[in-house]
């Protein structure tokens, strides 16, 4: 991304056509990058943080807010109040579109361990849905219109065999413990059989046997995370991140830093509404962390007889 010129203004990363792209504005020009593994990278972030703007139903774009409001510097929202209120997005989740004509699927995603989440997203947009939200494992299990898949997912959260939603930090807790892709796919199948069970009779094609799709190489989660890393929890003004990307996990980064120190990991949600300009290659700066270790594995007492 060009930012000699900067301030680009960072509208987030998004999953398109199986590839994590990181987007910025500067007035009417758009800007992408396929954030790649093994790419350098040196960002300095630039108040003030502003709004993102609206999605709003139908159109491609979010709009640029028009009150160009500045939100909250280490906040994890991205958008003013007003905008919230309009956001298509947003209006699904909080069940305020009842049904816009489209297509929905009903999916189950894995993320190690008990977290298993039921959830929809449009037809249209594949399985990009997952992959931002960085799900280890997932399959399709039924589509339909809004009303009716709506009405599936919560029957499936209902029944206690899956949730709706799951903290970043605990699904990032799993990252250590994720099985064998053999058990990965044997737990996703079994859970797929169960919630079919549950959902008998309700007016959605059903999927009993689609493919169990598993993201964990792409993720480069194969031999799990970095045994140790800083998590970066807020951003001040005049900040500076730096490192080689590895591969991005849904919207999360991690970065080895130039010095040789333990990784970051960035959530790009929080780089989202800064102005970006490139920095020279350094120590982070500016920068709230959080340490992370793996957990020592887990003491089994065997019994003698």
């Amino acid at each position: 991304m060009d930012t000699h010129r900067a301030p680009w203004r960072c509208t987030g990363l998004q999953w398109q056509d199986g590839r994590p792209v990181l987007g910025a504005v500067r007035g009417a020009l758009r800007h992408e990058r396929v954030v790649e593994a093994g790419t350098a990278v040196s960002w300095q972030v630039r108040g003030p943080r502003l709004c993102s703007g609206p999605w709003l139903s139908g159109e491609p774009e979010r709009r640029p807010c028009p009150h160009h409001a500045e939100i909250e510097p280490a906040g994890g929202a991205v958008l003013c109040a007003p905008c919230q209120t309009v956001d298509g997005g947003l209006a699904l989740a909080r069940d305020q579109i009842l049904d816009d004509g489209r297509t929905y699927l009903l999916y189950l995603a894995w993320f190690g361990g008990d977290l298993l989440k039921v959830g929809l997203t449009g037809e249209h947009r594949g399985r990009a849905r997952l992959l931002e939200q960085g799900a280890p494992v997932f399959t399709f299990v039924a589509r339909g219109p809004l009303p009716a898949v709506r009405r599936a997912e919560l029957t499936v959260s209902g029944s206690g065999l899956a949730r709706e939603r799951f903290g970043a930090r605990a699904k990032a807790a799993q990252w250590w413990h994720l099985p064998a892709a053999a058990e990965r796919a044997a737990t996703v199948a079994e859970a797929r059989v169960a919630v079919l069970a549950v959902l008998a009779g309700h007016p959605v094609e059903t999927f009993a046997d689609g493919p169990v799709v598993d993201q964990v190489a792409l993720f480069g989660l194969t031999a799990g995370p970095p045994p140790a890393y800083r998590e970066v929890v807020a951003l001040a003004d005049g900040a500076t991140v730096s490192g080689t990307l590895r591969p991005p996990i849904g919207r999360r980064l991690f970065l080895d830093p130039p010095d040789g120190g333990e990784p970051l990991l960035l959530d790009a949600l929080r780089l989202t509404g800064w102005g970006l300009a490139a920095a020279p290659p350094g120590p982070c700066s500016g920068v709230e962390l959080r340490e992370h270790r793996r957990p020592p594995a887990p003491d089994v007492q065997h019994a003698l007889f």
